[in-house]
């Protein structure tokens, strides 16, 4: 598959079947996150795996009830770890380290729709209630459930159109 048909074929997957995501699935999904450019390569953030169900149903509740996050095999927690990044780029840090966090999270969602598993991305939680949960001092980016698709997503994703988001300067 190329890379174009990749990201067409890409979309946000709520519901999992019951069948594990190996541990060497699951390493291949770290390496593919751990390979994306991040700012002086100083990879300014943590990646928390979690295959806990209790607590995965707490992080339903701390998510606004959004109950797939309990029902993935795993769930992927990305980690802002602003001190690294600012150590070397000061107040610009904040930024480059949400960006990291950010991009390492996409290249591990790429790479689970490669190798034929969903995800949806999970923006929408209480940051204080998850950082809690995962007993980490550092701010949470991002929730990433993965594991098997339960059925095929409804594609008709209603993009904007590109000359309704892109603008040119010449």
């Amino acid at each position: 598959m190329t890379f174009f048909d990749l990201t067409k074929k890409r979309s946000s997957i709520r519901s999992f079947k019951e069948r594990e995501v190996s541990e060497g699935e699951v390493e291949k999904l770290l390496k593919a996150a751990n390979s994306a450019p991040s700012a002086g390569n100083l990879q300014s953030y943590e990646i928390v795996a979690i295959r806990n169900k209790e607590l995965k149903d707490e992080l339903v509740g701390a998510s606004h009830g959004q109950k797939f996050l309990g029902q993935a095999p795993i769930v992927f927690a990305f980690l802002q770890d602003e001190e690294r990044s600012s150590k070397k780029y000061g107040d610009r840090g904040k930024l480059y380290s949400t960006q990291d966090g950010t991009i390492a999270a996409t290249y591990l969602q790429l790479a689970a729709e490669d190798m034929g598993l969903g995800s949806c991305w999970v923006g929408s939680f209480e940051e204080n209630e998850v950082a809690e949960l995962l007993e980490t001092d550092k701010r949470p980016l991002v929730l990433l459930p993965v594991g098997y698709p339960a059925r095929k997503p409804n594609k008709d994703s209603g993009r904007r159109e590109l000359d309704d988001l892109v603008r040119f300067i010449d």
